[in-house]
């Protein structure tokens, strides 16, 4: 028989991420919180986080990400035809953060719009990406997932100021001529469940409360519900591609809990030693984790050229997804 037709895949050409310059650790933050390193440690893995200063903002640390995964990819701006920024913390209201990142870079002309669907954003970015690359609408995109999610907690609730950080994570994604076994996203899975609002949302926004308002968690119901639903949707997107669990590399999962990742590696039998884990250090940025703990992972080698790589997240609303890629 002969070789498979070649065809249209979106390919990751390269990444970058961009961090705020101030590391808090646990020890710093008890000192304004009632907390301590060990009861964040023991409940989340989290260690540090970053938290923005004066003059950073999503779209800042957005525009640094995006740079640094150009130069990775090698490839100029000004070829780039489409921006999707996933975020909760936009800069403004509108217009979107993303095109902020489109006049930056000088690719102006193109498509440039964000994504909401929180810690899952960067996973729907990354679908709505695809999808405009395969069909022809664009050939080289951005696909950005930027938090600055210090600006909407409550500092006075440990339960949930202790979760989060601020961060970016970009990939340049490229529409591709590939063979069967080549390169490329090959598939992805993506749900929503709006009845569990309640259980992770912010208390805010222009239409309701005209503020911005804080982040609201029940933290138990979410860790039960993530579990569950991640583990389902990784089975979906395995099935989709006619491979198995033993077939993947690497997951690449959303950074929100240590112990949300050592149950849903452990429900799907996945070794621990497959995971990547960022937690640790950068703590939950939401739509910024996934990508972030990519780049971290391919920038000190453990994700190669030919690997398997799943990229799972969960966010509020409920929202959650995964998607298959081969480097």
């Amino acid at each position: 028989m002969g070789a498979s037709p070649d065809m249209i895949r979106s390919v990751i050409r390269g990444s970058g991420s961009a961090l705020p310059r101030n590391a808090v650790s646990n020890d710093e933050l008890a000192t304004r919180v009632d907390t301590s390193n060990q009861w964040i440690v023991e409940r989340t893995g989290i260690r540090q986080r970053y938290i923005a200063g004066e003059g950073e903002t999503t779209g800042s640390l957005a525009i640094d990400a995006a740079r640094a995964a150009l130069a990775d990819a090698g490839i100029e701006a000004r070829s780039i035809d489409l921006i999707v920024l996933a975020t909760a913390t936009p800069d403004n209201t509108f217009p979107a953060t993303a095109t902020k990142v489109q006049h930056a870079l000088g690719c102006n002309g193109g498509m440039a719009f964000d994504v909401a669907a929180v810690c899952s954003g960067f996973l729907y970015a990354l679908a709505t990406a695809d999808s405009m690359l395969r069909t022809g609408m664009a050939k080289r995109a951005l696909v950005i997932g930027a938090e600055t999610f210090s600006r909407i907690l409550d500092w006075d609730d440990r339960t949930t100021c202790v979760l989060f950080g601020d961060g970016a994570g970009a990939i340049v994604l490229e529409a591709a001529e590939v063979a069967d076994d080549g390169p490329g996203v090959l598939a992805t899975r993506l749900h929503a469940d709006g009845a569990h609002h309640e259980m992770l949302y912010v208390d805010g926004g222009p239409s309701t409360t005209q503020t911005v308002g804080h982040v609201r968690m029940k933290g138990r119901e979410v860790f039960r519900h993530a579990v569950v639903n991640l583990a389902e949707v990784l089975g979906e997107v395995i099935d989709g591609a006619g491979l198995s669990v033993a077939d993947i590399d690497w997951v690449v999962p959303h950074q929100a809990n240590a112990r949300i990742l050592d149950a849903t590696a452990r429900k799907l039998g996945i070794s621990p030693d497959r995971v990547i884990y960022t937690v640790d250090r950068h703590a939950n940025t939401s739509a910024a984790s996934v990508p972030l703990a990519f780049d971290v992972a391919r920038k000190d080698g453990r994700i190669k050229p030919g690997d398997l790589v799943m990229f799972e997240a969960m966010g509020g609303g409920f929202t959650w997804g995964a998607s298959l890629v081969r480097m």
